[in-house]
């Protein structure tokens, strides 16, 4: 079944609602809830810092379900019925107080959002399969949702805390807000869901490319997959408390929805900029270099307080990070053949989500030492520049089949 080009970016864009869901406001609108509820509930950043450590934890046990999960569930499926569990979860998140229940909940969220980007990253792939040619921007489109979440949050979320500010623990209706925002990107899923279903009946395609291993092998990937993870300690420090740091630091409410909302509009902005990259580079050539270029932008509030350079550290976070995610998914495609890409995305994503695990916990343990938050960060950026240097060594597999 062929697809015209315009039809192959408007299903990216829909399936983009994925991202926008188990990144933007799942797992990153919470960096906006942060500072009002450790001020609330006395929290100290090592307990701020564990709530998405535990929603990584929950992402990587979604991550492993998720090859079982697939022998026995469709891609499509998961890709819905994992959003519509993420808003619920989401929605209540705003009905407790207590700690341990919260972390229970991101916890939840977390499992639930690892089964909409896994799936989701897959049938982008799929569409990239459609138009070799336009694979990068294909994928950039999917994962810059996250994008469109991060935006959507940075307006919404300060607004609800405003409104309902002379209420007991305010935080709750940014909560309920951020769930309905879930709900509305899962009712844009039933399109995308019901189009690619049907390419689920089709016979599967053939393996790809001369020397091409017929399934994922982790020794093969290493250096990326070592890469990746550290990607996923170094950039979750920065989306967890760069607004905290803002709010230390002075800013107010409109500087912080602008900061997180020009982040956000970089990360739909991404997915044209570095797609000929994504290309490109059959190696790690393109993770390494996105990663350099992330570590900069983390490491900028950590020397300065300087709005203009703060806003400018954003907007180069925000043009890169979830690049680097699409260049997991553009290794996969380059170097396997499609029936093989689940596994390599799922194996992807579970030395994300470890990383992640990692990187709150980590940054809010530094933050509340002498240091402070601008020394948690600095350790994030050194992470990411040693997430480049391993990236770097990729070699394409296909290359290293070859010479085997």
């Amino acid at each position: 079944m062929f697809l015209a080009l315009r039809s192959l970016f408007w299903l990216a864009l829909a399936l983009s609602a994925g991202a926008a869901v188990s990144l933007g406001v799942t797992r990153f609108a919470y960096g906006l809830l942060l500072p009002g509820m450790r001020a609330d509930l006395g929290w100290t950043y090592t307990l701020a810092g564990a709530m998405n450590t535990t929603n990584a934890v929950g992402y990587l046990l979604g991550a492993l379900a998720m090859p079982a999960l697939m022998r026995r569930v469709s891609p499509t499926v998961l890709l819905w019925s994992g959003s519509l569990l993420a808003a619920l979860f989401m929605g209540l998140c705003g009905f407790f107080t207590d700690a341990s229940v919260l972390l229970v909940q991101r916890l939840l969220a977390g499992v639930a959002s690892a089964l909409v980007f896994v799936s989701g990253g897959l049938l982008a792939a799929r569409l990239g399969s459609r138009d070799p040619a336009q694979a990068g921007l294909l994928l950039g489109l999917y994962y810059g949702g996250t994008g469109v979440g991060i935006a959507l949050s940075a307006v919404l979320v300060p607004w609800v805390l405003d409104a309902f500010a002379d209420q007991a623990h305010s935080w709750r209706f940014a909560w309920w807000a951020l769930a309905l925002l879930c709900f509305a990107a899962t009712a844009l899923l039933r399109w995308p869901a019901r189009v690619m279903v049907q390419w689920e009946q089709l016979p599967a395609a053939t393996a790809v490319g001369s020397g091409a291993p017929e399934g994922f092998r982790w020794r093969s990937f290493g250096f990326a997959l070592a890469g990746y993870g550290m990607f996923g300690v170094g950039y979750i420090g920065y989306m967890t408390f760069a607004v905290a740091l803002l709010r230390e630091q002075g800013a107010s409410g409109s500087a912080v929805t602008v900061f997180y909302g020009l982040l956000g509009l970089a990360v739909v902005a991404s997915s044209r900029i570095w797609a000929g990259l994504l290309n490109r580079h059959q190696g790690g050539g393109a993770m390494a270099r996105l990663n350099a270029l992330l570590g900069l932008a983390v490491v900028l509030p950590a020397l300065t307080q300087n709005f203009v350079v703060v806003v400018a550290s954003g907007l180069l976070f925000g043009g890169v990070f979830l690049s680097i995610v699409a260049s997991s998914t553009a290794l996969v495609r380059h170097n396997l053949p499609p029936s093989a890409w689940a596994q390599g995305i799922s194996a992807f994503t579970v030395v994300f989500a470890a990383g992640q695990i990692v990187g709150p916990t980590l940054v809010g343990w530094i933050a509340d030492g002498a240091g402070g938050l601008e020394r948690g960060l600095l350790v994030s950026a050194l992470a990411l520049w040693l997430g480049a240097a391993l990236a770097w060594r990729q070699r394409p597999v296909a290359v290293l089949a070859d010479a085997a």
